[in-house]
């Protein structure tokens, strides 16, 4: 890996951090590593939106090497949403237009006394002036840094003004509307004053032994093309799975309380396919680009939804018009604002409308009704301002529920709201929410392909029936140190590559010399990692919960009448995992065989 750059926007100091090489040979790069390196930094008393809060930017050693799906980067940090352990990813283009500056990561520390951007060309930093850019859009901001700076082939990453005003689900956002969305740390960047990072650089990126990674990659490549899941996201983007994952009960209608949605068809990927498609975008060098373009009545070309926003802006709100979907997902985007959080949150204003606990005069005079898609604009902005009812619904659905008295009514496990698929269709995605790192989250393990038949033997995550529960504990476990992986390489998690492939082209970039024990190893070293900041931070046991409503049987659909046994579930992944049952903490044991010794004298004191 090439050095960090490590900048102080507070008193402007810059200095090269070079990571031990121990450090990346145990967690390779990205998320896992980006762990190890803020673990001191990460404490329970620290403010994520104060100037010492670390806002580290990490690429991993497959970044922007042209293998699969190997354009993605990841932000790292402490959620202001949570209070716990912060991670998101993007793809697009910055991640390995950074790399070709000579640097792996941007470790930002501080705050600007003004609105600032970063240009990082070619390894040399200016710290610039920010005041014409501060209050625009995401697009709005790179079209207007990139007109600035004036260097063709440059990438900006940005903030909107949800990020600005400190919205606690701000998102990072890069390229064709290109987000790491989750855990609010566009609002950490905003409060540092930072309203967008320019990177340019043409440095060849670092591989060990290059003729053989270029023939492995071209390999892999050439297989993912024509893998069957590759080429349904290509025609048919994220949401192509919108049929299937309703009529198995995994995505959820009116705010998760309804086990079906009839008109599934009217906001389907195929929907969109035969209507408003126009083409394909793809991040850095990606065979599969699912990215959607769409032409709506006006002309314009736009980005379109995928799956989440798909899901939360149509079945979530009982909304059956693709066109205000996209729309709905665009003014999140341009605002710069987590679509999985936003949408989620805005369902929680629908559902205590409907129960009385959210009346007219909380709303302004808006009324909240299913299938209300321009009051859910209206929220939107409303959020983004930080405006009226959008002052509370700002800070996420949890302190939300608690203003109104009805905080078990929230769909979020620790802060961050949950994705669209919910564990009454698949039971595996129980544990994968529950025990998430980062709150509820499909990313850290989108276990509900296991559900669905989707294994890989050779790394042991064989078949569980959908509805199976304690006896996948252990599975669900191996799935979660797999895309653990994954975040660390960087890779995407739609690259259904061959495991055996990934370690070849690790070994081949890194010089080393892994076998697949040593990759599930090294994924369930950085997941345990993360389990410990977390306790560091407060976490214990009694965080390891579902909200309410996923503990209460639907009445319709494909999930109809089942809801998982998580107390068994959670007896059997802590018994998976070595963790103690009343702490919650990974064991001294654990830590120390996973080469975590340090850790372990930190969370039980010396053995």
């Amino acid at each position: 890996m090439q050095p960090i750059l490590k900048i102080d926007l507070t008193t402007g100091k810059t200095e090269e951090y070079v990571i031990p090489q121990e450090w990346e040979r145990d967690f390779l790069g990205g998320a896992s590593l980006a762990a190890r390196i803020l673990y001191s930094s990460l404490t329970k008393e620290l403010d994520p939106l104060s100037p010492e809060s670390p806002l580290l930017f990490m690429n991993g050693p497959l970044s922007g090497t042209a293998g699969p799906t190997t354009g993605r980067f990841v932000v790292c940090g402490k959620s202001p949403a949570t209070g716990l352990w912060a991670e998101s990813n993007a793809g697009g283009f910055w991640g390995p237009e950074l790399r070709g500056t000579g640097y792996d990561g941007l470790w930002i520390t501080g705050k600007a006394e003004s609105p600032v951007y970063l240009w990082l060309n070619e390894g040399r930093l200016e710290v610039r002036d920010g005041a014409g850019v501060w209050g625009k859009d995401i697009y709005q901001t790179q079209d207007f840094v990139k007109e600035e700076i004036g260097v063709k082939g440059a990438h900006v990453a940005v903030i909107g003004q949800a990020g600005e005003r400190g919205v606690l689900y701000a998102s990072i956002a890069c390229d064709h509307g290109r987000m790491a969305g989750r855990t609010g740390l566009g609002a950490v960047m905003g409060a540092k004053k930072l309203k967008a990072i320019a990177v340019h650089g043409t440095k060849k990126i670092p591989l060990v032994h290059a003729d053989r990674y270029a023939a492995l990659r071209s390999e892999a490549n050439r297989a993912l093309k024509q893998d069957n899941e590759a080429k349904i996201l290509h025609e048919l983007g994220t949401a192509g799975g919108a049929n299937y994952m309703e009529y198995m009960g995994q995505m959820p209608s009116k705010y998760y309380h309804q086990g079906s949605f009839s008109n599934v068809d009217n906001v389907s990927g195929a929907k969109m396919a035969e209507t408003i498609l126009t083409g394909q975008s793809a991040c850095h060098a990606c065979v599969i680009a699912c990215g959607r373009v769409v032409k709506l009545d006006d002309g314009a070309k736009r980005k379109g939804p995928e799956y989440e926003t798909v899901a939360g802006f149509g079945p979530n709100l009982l909304v059956d018009n693709l066109e205000e979907v996209v729309r709905l997902g665009e003014l999140c985007d341009r605002y710069g604002m987590d679509v999985i959080s936003t949408a989620n949150t805005i369902g929680l204003a629908f559902h205590l409308f409907e129960m009385g606990k959210v009346t007219v005069q909380d709303t302004g005079g808006l009324e909240l009704k299913w299938g209300g898609f321009m009051a859910a604009r209206q929220l939107v902005h409303q959020i983004a301002r930080r405006e009226g009812i959008g002052e509370v619904m700002s800070k996420g659905s949890r302190q939300f529920g608690r203003a109104f008295g009805a905080e078990d009514e929230a769909v979020q496990v620790n802060g961050l709201e949950t994705a669209y698929h919910d564990p009454r269709g698949v039971s595996g995605m129980a544990l994968s929410y529950a025990t998430s790192p980062r709150g509820a989250c499909h990313n850290q393990s989108d276990y509900f392909f296991a559900d669905w038949g989707h294994t890989y033997e050779k790394i042991g995550i064989t078949y569980f029936e959908r509805h199976a529960q304690a006896e996948k504990a252990a599975n669900v476990a191996k799935h979660q140190n797999w895309r653990t992986f994954f975040n660390a390489a960087v890779m995407c998690i739609f690259a259904n590559v061959d495991p055996q492939m990934q370690v070849d082209l690790v070994n081949a970039a890194c010089g080393l010399k892994w076998s697949l024990d040593d990759m599930m190893k090294s994924g369930e070293r950085g997941w345990n990692l993360k389990r410990a900041i977390n306790n560091r931070m407060g976490l214990t046991r009694a965080n390891d919960k579902l909200p309410k409503v996923f503990l209460e049987p639907y009445k319709e659909g494909g999930a109809a009448g089942f809801v998982p046994d998580l107390p068994a579930m959670l007896d059997a992944y802590y018994d998976a995992r070595g963790w103690d049952k009343e702490s919650g903490k990974p064991s001294r044991e654990k830590l120390v065989e996973l080469g975590l010794g340090d850790v372990a004298e930190e969370l039980w004191g010396e053995g």
